[in-house]
């Protein structure tokens, strides 16, 4: 198979400095995951030197294989119970005023991770009572009093991303279903709490495939949606088929705002949690 060339666009430097080398004392000395690390974002260095850092609950070994995932897959350990009070102190250490988490799939417990969920929202609100928080889940099965229970301690945002379009899901996701993260969205949505989506492009979707998952998204009451670049983490994991130019991006950002979403962030680099913030600061206005 031949592989598709990166473009400059695409090749970024990253530098350290000193909230960098802070940030990552913190995520190492409370013994965090981070899907900043875990995923191979590009944007680790940028994100670290603002100190700022998505965290990753649950452990670092995921139970699903998605084709597009960096995160290690297999056999998870137990949950940890101190793990919702170190990621609220380091919330608090790095004095954030905005809080992204996330986690890894726990398909292995009966409740999926929902209650470890739960009392990690609480537990950020507890010790930081001024900062937003955000929250980027896995899909629960579908299983809505399982969603619920992420919905109860009303986070400021709740993230569950589609990934990619209708055609393209069931070859890159391993158990998650397009329909049921709908469901999902359409339930956070429901709440009253604000629905995020992220996607990835470059996987083979077409802009008519983009658009239909735009409705299916706005019909599910999500309001903000992210659009980045696919990069392959391995050889083995699915290939890119193409990288989308900035103009193309540019183009999926008008799309969506005229289509009636409250912020779209569309670019080559751009990933679910990269400048969360600013979906605060667009809320608050």
């Amino acid at each position: 198979m031949v592989r598709v060339r990166k473009p400059e666009w695409l090749k970024i430097s990253i530098g350290t400095n000193e909230r960098y080398t802070e940030t990552k004392r913190i995520v190492e000395s409370h013994c965090l995951h981070t899907i900043c690390s875990s995923g191979r974002c590009p944007n680790m260095g940028e994100c670290w030197g603002r100190g700022t850092a998505t965290f990753m609950i649950g452990g670092n070994i995921c139970t699903r294989s998605c084709k597009f995932c960096n995160t290690q897959t297999g056999h998870p350990l137990s949950l940890d119970p101190q793990e919702p009070t170190h990621v609220a102190e380091s919330v608090r250490l790095m004095k954030l005023s905005h809080a992204v988490v996330t986690s890894v799939d726990r398909d292995d417990l009966p409740d999926l991770g929902a209650v470890h969920w739960a009392q990690t929202i609480r537990e950020i609100r507890r010790l930081n009572p001024n900062t937003t928080i955000e929250v980027l889940i896995p899909d629960f099965q579908g299983r809505k009093e399982l969603v619920g229970q992420v919905i109860e301690p009303h986070p400021d945002i709740i993230s569950h991303n589609m990934e990619t379009v209708r055609r393209i899901s069931p070859l890159v996701r391993s158990a998650a279903r397009y329909d049921t993260s709908l469901n999902v969205i359409r339930q956070i949505a429901a709440s009253g709490i604000t629905a995020k989506s992220g996607i990835m492009v470059g996987l083979g979707e077409t802009p008519t495939e983009i658009e239909e998952l735009m409705d299916d998204l706005r019909d599910a009451g999500c309001q903000i949606m992210t659009i980045g670049q696919y990069l392959q983490p391995s050889r083995r994991h699915y290939p890119v088929a193409e990288y989308i130019t900035p103009d193309q991006f540019k183009r999926y950002e008008e799309m969506g705002m005229k289509k009636g979403f409250t912020q779209v962030e569309s670019g080559p680099l751009v990933r679910s949690s990269y400048h969360a913030e600013k979906s605060i600061h667009h809320l608050k206005k």
